[in-house]
């Protein structure tokens, strides 16, 4: 029996990946009101805020992993 990998914390939360530019053939030229490239444009700033997000949390992963926690010495009393 193999045993299966753990997952990492970077696999429970992977980078959100960007949205895909369409061509300009993609586009009909007709002014719809959601042309590809406003819905792309729409997508693009959902991306950039849960990127921002994304980074964050993973800054803060980095830090408690690179920050292991030790105990406290006792106090003493004089």
């Amino acid at each position: 029996m193999s045993a299966v990998p753990r997952a990492t914390p970077s696999d429970d939360d992977p980078p959100p990946q960007p949205p895909v530019k369409p061509d300009l053939e993609d586009c009909c030229h007709s002014g719809c009101t959601q042309c590809v490239f406003d819905l792309y444009d729409e997508a693009l700033e959902r991306y950039e805020i849960a990127l921002a997000a994304w980074r964050q949390r993973d800054e803060a992963r980095q830090t408690s992993q690179a920050t292991p926690s030790r105990p406290k010495a006792p106090r003493t009393r004089r």
